[in-house]
């Protein structure tokens, strides 16, 4: 009986896990596309609004991804011995910085560019932070493809 209920929730988990997936990593790839369509400061501004929409869904895909991963873990206790699952939960974990912290700070400052700037153009000080974090996007783009793999592939 125990048994049976410990599958099923693991499988309701399971679930859970792969709808976070798709909801806060499709954020990461998507809003830098959106973000880069931009030609003027009112399209810039409006792309931002969406951008805070789309992050919220983000966020709570993210964070309901590392939750149902760790209860995942602890129902089947054998995952803290693969080395995918590891490496998974440490890329994660790595990335945060960057995802929760570093980008969201570069972004609003460019908001703020945007909003002291008079004219419908773009300044040359939004671009040259959107250099600075065009690199940091790659981070995650390339450590959210290597968490796919991982979780899909198991290689070890």
């Amino acid at each position: 009986m125990r048994g049976d209920f410990l599958f099923t929730l693991y499988m309701i988990l399971l679930v859970i896990h792969i709808i976070a997936a798709v909801i806060g990593l499709g954020a990461t790839f998507g809003l830098p596309v959106v973000m880069g369509l931009v030609k003027t400061k009112a399209q810039a501004l409006f792309a931002y609004n969406v951008f805070k929409g789309i992050e919220k869904h983000g966020k709570i895909g993210s964070l309901s991804l590392l939750v149902t991963g760790l209860l995942m873990g602890f129902i089947n206790p054998s995952l803290f011995t693969q080395i995918w699952y590891v490496a998974s939960i440490i890329i994660y974990i790595g990335v945060q910085p960057i995802a929760a912290g570093i980008l969201p700070r570069k972004t609003e400052l460019q908001i703020k560019v945007l909003e002291e700037h008079d004219g419908d153009d773009l300044p040359e000080k939004y671009f040259t932070l959107a250099k600075k974090i065009k690199p940091l996007n790659n981070v995650l783009h390339i450590s959210v493809v290597v968490l796919i793999l991982l979780m899909t592939v198991k290689p070890f």
